[in-house]
C-alpha cells in the first residue's frame, strides 16, 4: 500500500468581542464567494506557525509573534473539490491571542471582503469545513476528521 501524501495548511483564528475574522474568497477557482479564514499552505521547510505568520502578513497585514500563537484545532480532511494534487489535507488552526498592525485586505485580487462576523451568526456561505472547524474550536474539540 502506498503512503499518503498530504497537503499541509495553516489557518489563522482571530476572535474579538464574540466575533471571528473571515475572508471572502475571489478569483481563485476554489470556493470563490465563500468565507474562510486567513490561511495558506506550508511551503518548503516551514513549520505550521512560520507559514501562518507569513500568510497573516501577506493577506491581512498583521504581524504575529510565536509566543502569542496557540494551536487550537487539528483537522484531517479529504477534499473532493480540489482538481489538482493530493486530496488528503492536514489543516492546523492556530489562535493568535494578539497581533500588531491594523487588519487590512492586502490581497484584494483573491479576497473580496475581510471582516469580523458573529460566532453565533456565521455567513451562510462559509466554507463547510471552516464552519466545522470553528464549531469544534468553540466546543474545545481539538481534533476532527472531515470529508472521509
Amino acid at each position: 500500500e502506498k503512503r499518503i501524501k498530504a497537503v499541509l495548511a495553516a489557518y489563522l483564528v482571530l476572535f474579538r468581542d464574540g466575533k471571528v475574522l473571515l475572508s471572502q474568497r475571489a478569483n481563485t477557482g476554489y470556493y470563490d464567494g465563500y468565507f474562510g479564514l486567513v490561511s495558506g499552505h506550508v511551503e518548503g521547510k516551514e513549520i505550521f506557525t512560520e507559514a501562518l505568520i507569513r500568510e497573516a502578513f501577506e493577506e491581512a497585514g498583521i504581524q504575529l509573534k510565536f509566543q502569542d500563537l496557540e494551536t487550537c484545532h487539528f483537522m484531517h480532511r479529504y477534499e473532493d473539490l480540489n482538481p489538482t494534487g493530493s486530496k488528503v489535507r492536514v489543516d492546523v488552526f492556530i489562535l493568535a491571542k494578539s497581533w500588531r498592525n491594523e487588519i487590512i485586505n492586502k490581497e484584494p485580487e483573491k479576497c473580496s471582503h475581510l471582516d469580523w462576523f458573529s460566532l453565533n451568526d456565521l455567513p451562510e456561505n462559509t466554507i463547510p469545513y471552516i464552519k466545522s472547524a470553528i464549531d469544534c474550536i468553540r466546543a474545545k474539540k481539538r481534533y476532527n476528521e472531515y470529508g472521509f
